[in-house]
């Protein structure tokens, strides 16, 4: 029937429609046109078939974005074995890091979730058990995932919204030409406004960049700190 199929090339032939096509072409969509922009009547009109054709795949809009979410979330890739926990954990956010640039809804949708989905359960859970099998005590363990926070999923929650970065560089030219009245009065903001690069490309935060050095930056702090509690053999229910 046409509506459940979609043309795929020459002589008529027809792709069959399936929820791991429809969840692959919602989330090239929400790359090329920013999530505010996917409907599922946008979807159809992607895949060049009616709308309720969808609703065989994905039960609603909210069950459509739970799949792109999971379907993101596995491109991260796997830990290489043998790497102490640390390098582990490190290098699997660094990963998470990269697969969300190259999707910058996806940090939208993660906020929005009422729920886990599989895919951010199976995420959580590997990245727990990197620090488990480290030796890390599942005390310790809990509190190193409450102060990653966000970063566990590759980002930082002071991150504007995607599409905020042209707004953000009218404010930075914009306290750029304030720098010199600022520096008599707050001779230390205006020293960090002055030392402050960024990268092309980056992603901007309020007040500076969240570039990969930046990521980096804070997540070696944490994963310092939790090595050193580990070390002394912390325990939240020490005296």
């Amino acid at each position: 029937m046409a509506g459940q199929s979609s043309a795929s090339g020459g002589g008529g032939r027809r792709t069959p429609l399936s929820r791991d096509r429809v969840l692959r072409a919602a989330v090239a969509f929400a790359d090329r046109s920013g999530i505010d922009a996917l409907s599922m009547r946008s979807l159809a009109q992607e895949l060049g078939v009616v709308p309720m054709a969808l609703y065989k795949h994905v039960a609603n809009k909210e069950e459509l974005l739970d799949g792109m979410l999971d379907a993101v979330l596995a491109e991260i890739g796997p830990t290489p074995g043998g790497a102490a926990w640390k390098d582990a954990v490190r290098g699997r956010l660094l990963s998470a890091r990269e697969v969300l640039l190259r999707h910058p809804w996806a940090p939208q949708v993660i906020g929005s979730r009422s729920g886990p989905t599989p895919g951010a359960l199976a995420h959580v859970d590997g990245v727990i058990g990197l620090f488990l099998a480290g030796g890390l005590s599942a005390d310790l363990t809990h509190h190193a995932m409450h102060a990653l926070g966000s970063r566990v999923w590759g980002f930082t929650q002071e991150l504007l919204p995607a599409g905020a970065e042209a707004e953000q560089q009218e404010r930075q030219e914009e306290l750029e030409e304030q720098a010199a009245l600022l520096a008599a009065r707050y001779p230390h903001i205006a020293g960090i406004v002055a030392s402050r690069t960024h990268d092309a490309g980056s992603v901007v935060a309020g007040q500076g960049c969240d570039d990969r050095f930046e990521f980096e930056f804070a997540l070696d702090l944490l994963l310092d700190g939790v090595e050193r509690l580990h070390d002394r053999g912390w325990s939240s229910q020490a005296p």
